[in-house]
């Protein structure tokens, strides 16, 4: 059975960091990421890493978020830099594990950043 469990997150002042960690268990992931959701608005991607290492964010975050990830612990990071209040946010760690004919995607519990101005 899939288990993710989301660890990070909080309150920070504009222009402060925070760290998101997602343990992953139970089976091997094609990709990991990270998306997030603000109030009233959908979910959104931030960042993704395939097994192979490409790496894709979104405009919003390029240069100050930097996704990375460890094959021995199963683990994939978000660390955020320069956070400004429009990051506010849950954060939701997100898994696709391949399978014949697709992919099944997982997603962790959700940890809530605020970033106050």
């Amino acid at each position: 059975q899939v288990q993710l469990v989301q660890s990070g997150g909080g309150l920070v002042q504009a222009g402060g960091s925070l760290k998101l960690s997602c343990v992953a268990s139970g089976s091997i992931f094609s990709s990991m990421g990270w998306y997030r959701q603000a109030p009233g608005k959908q979910r959104e991607l931030v960042a993704t890493i395939t097994s192979g290492g490409s790496i894709n964010y979104a405009d919003s975050v390029k240069g100050r978020f930097t996704i990375s990830k460890d094959n021995a612990k199963n683990t994939v990071y978000l660390q955020m830099n320069s956070l400004q209040s429009e990051d506010t946010a849950v954060y939701y760690c997100n898994l696709r594990r391949n399978v014949a004919g697709g992919f099944i995607p997982y997603w962790g519990q959700g940890t809530q950043v605020t970033v106050s101005s």
